[in-house]
């Protein structure tokens, strides 16, 4: 703006209108963003753990209350069983092979001894009737207070969407989706009668877990990010409507742990292992850590949270920008992990 054309607005009766109202809207931005960031260090850094006696914790054995994760064989959701048993929630296991999951309840109980466990065999996969209904017999006469929707599948590799295979869509989609919505349904009026036969004197919960995949538009994972973001407006969704009845709802964001699933086998400060990361999102429900800007959502590690903001209080995560960084970094991958699958190819041949 030129100096002749601010001075002549500004000597303008509706000149002054307009620079009072765009300083006020940059003093609102600003205190907004203020604000924001100084929520995401409370959440993150300062806010004291929360106390899991709220969601039924603390008593254990026959007279505890119960929490069904899926994918708990392995993993984040193996940690979650025994983060929520070191709590005081008794065990429901829910994942594809019962000789694993045997393995975990049993470990479960060497160290807390008191604490109790049911496994359910269950290949989210497959999606039939036979799933839920074996699910619901086994669960029906327990006290559940928490629900973790954990199980989850991602892409290979890094691929094109229009070279994606058949079979790897349809099971990100079922898993990731259909099986998670069909559990919830399965799991959530146990949650509801339970919350209801204590008078509402605990909340019931249930979290989902979302992914960065599903925050930012991910190309070359675009199934998979596609199933995520699905997942943020459906958990948002089952928040509203069940909060009036004593249960709440988060969609847990997080950028990579170290598992099977992400193929990364080494900590830094920006990718925590199962323990790290869980004990975040257990110490931090309810707050919304680096998601200040989304209902019933929490981006609970630290460097994650610092991460989410960044982005969106910057670039934005529909931006042109975050896209084409996404784009770019999913290609390098891509390509490294084709050329390592070609060169154990070689290996194998030369054996």
């Amino acid at each position: 703006m030129s100096v002749e054309l601010f001075n002549t607005i500004s000597n303008s009766s509706v000149g002054h209108y307009v620079l009072f109202a765009a300083l006020l809207l940059g003093v609102f931005k600003l205190t907004t963003l203020v604000l924001n960031f100084s929520a995401v260090i409370f959440d993150s850094f300062i806010l004291p753990p929360v106390n899991f006696k709220k969601y039924g914790g603390g008593a254990r054995g026959n007279n505890g209350k119960w929490a069904v994760i899926t994918g708990a064989s392995d993993g984040i959701g193996k940690e979650y069983a025994f983060q929520l048993a070191a709590k005081g929630l008794n065990i429901v296991l829910v994942s594809r092979t019962e000789s694993k999951l045997e393995v975990v309840a049993n470990e479960i109980k060497a160290k807390y001894p008191t604490t109790q466990t049911k496994v359910v065999a269950f290949d989210a996969s497959t999606d039939t009737p036979a799933n839920y209904l074996t699910l619901r017999h086994a669960i029906e006469e327990l006290a559940v207070t928490v629900l973790i929707n954990n199980v989850g599948q991602s892409h290979s590799i890094p691929v094109p969407f229009l070279e994606t295979e058949d079979k790897e869509l349809r099971d990100i989609i079922t898993i990731n989706n259909t099986a998670t919505l069909k559990i919830t349904q399965t799991v959530a009026p146990i949650i509801e009668a339970t919350v209801n036969k204590s008078n509402k004197k605990i909340k019931g919960l249930i979290l989902t877990m979302g992914s960065f995949g599903g925050l930012l538009p991910t190309p070359y994972l675009a199934t998979y990010s596609g199933s995520k973001a699905f997942l943020q407006a459906w958990s948002a969704a089952l928040a509203g409507e069940l909060k009036p009845k004593g249960i709440d709802v988060e969609l847990i964001i997080s950028y990579l742990v170290t598992s099977n699933m992400s193929k990364i086998k080494r900590t830094s400060a920006t990718i925590p292992n199962p323990k790290q990361f869980v004990g975040s999102v257990l110490r931090s429900v309810g707050r919304r850590g680096g998601a200040q800007e989304r209902y019933a959502t929490s981006t609970p590690y630290w460097s994650h949270a610092l991460m989410h903001f960044a982005i969106e209080s910057t670039v934005g995560v529909y931006s042109k920008v975050a896209n084409k960084l996404n784009l770019q970094m999913h290609q390098q991958i891509r390509t490294r992990a084709l050329k390592k699958a070609a060169r154990l190819s070689q290996q194998k041949k030369t054996e």
